[in-house]
């Protein structure tokens, strides 16, 4: 049960890196999450891993689309709460202009992307975005550490799904 949103008054694990604004940049931001969690106690194969592992590549792959600005990287940092049962994910990048929708879009079935921020609502107890000074925004996602947002196909996959 969660017992409310990240303390920020407390010292909490955190981690943080910067990767680069490009695909491959997205795929190891992802990796890096993956072991983070698994640092503090949460395997690969795990409901908290696969759950992050998905909110950070969907919030990843929009920095790298939408939020890339030219010889800028892009931040990525987790925080755990273990007492209130969330992981926070937050992605930094250097577009501040371009800010994501207010409302999780809906997508045709035939459509072949504007997925992200659907799985990131679906996925995480709460997000949102704020500006960062002197320019950018960070999108932020809250996840259970039980995973309990976690679609069936990984569950069904059965430690088998591959981060890659």
């Amino acid at each position: 049960m969660l017992t409310g949103t990240i303390a920020p008054d407390r010292e909490l694990p955190t981690a943080a890196a910067q990767f680069p604004c490009s695909p491959h940049g997205a795929r190891l931001a992802r990796r890096f999450a993956v072991k983070c969690l698994e640092g503090w106690g949460h395997p690969p194969a795990s409901d908290a891993s696969c759950t992050i592992a998905l909110v950070v590549g969907e919030l990843a792959a929009n920095a790298v689309r939408h939020g890339r600005v030219p010889g800028r990287d892009f931040g990525l940092r987790l925080v755990l709460d273990e007492a209130a049962g969330l992981v926070r994910v937050e992605v930094a990048d250097a577009a501040g202009g371009k800010k994501p929708a207010a409302a999780t879009p809906l997508v045709p079935p035939e459509g072949e992307s504007g997925r992200g921020l659907f799985l990131v609502d679906v996925l995480a107890e709460r997000w949102g975005w704020e500006s960062r000074e002197p320019v950018g925004k960070t999108v932020w996602a809250e996840c259970a550490l039980d995973g309990r947002g976690r679609p069936d196909e990984c569950r069904r996959a059965g430690g088998e799904y591959r981060y890659s």
